[in-house]
């Protein structure tokens, strides 16, 4: 099947809020919000086959230096395909030449993303207030 990547995809609340319950994505608890913020995202990169959307990511950046990517998910049906693969090398290519690309990785995702060049960044230490549990 060809899987078809696009930026700025029209995304439907439904579809959105399936891949978030999918993944088991607290996110998907609190539509209306993920809704917003994904379409207040600086670059939003979906993944689709024959229409139906199976993954998503989301780029929030200063437009210049710095970028950090909050949300990369793929249907679990779909994971290990290189679909994340293909979602990540086009936010790389877009955000090519920033000074710094950034996101938080854990699990089983951190292989996923040193294979893509991401690393950890000296000796920082995640920190958040998280109102979620799906970490």
């Amino acid at each position: 099947m060809n899987t078809e990547i696009s930026f700025n995809d029209h995304l439907r609340q439904d579809e959105v809020v399936q891949l978030y319950r999918d993944n088991g994505w607290s996110a998907a608890q609190k539509p209306v919000q993920l809704m917003a913020a994904l379409e207040g995202s600086h670059s939003l990169v979906t993944a689709r086959i024959g229409g139906k959307l199976i993954g998503l990511g989301n780029a929030i950046s200063d437009g210049h230096l710095v970028v950090y990517y909050p949300h990369m998910l793929v249907s679990p049906d779909y994971q290990g395909q290189g679909i994340g693969k293909q979602l990540m090398q086009a936010m790389q290519q877009r955000y090519q030449g920033f000074h710094q690309q950034m996101l938080t990785a854990d699990g089983d995702a951190i292989g996923f993303y040193e294979s893509l060049g991401f690393s950890r960044a000296g000796k920082t230490e995640p920190m958040w207030i998280y109102d979620g549990d799906d970490h």
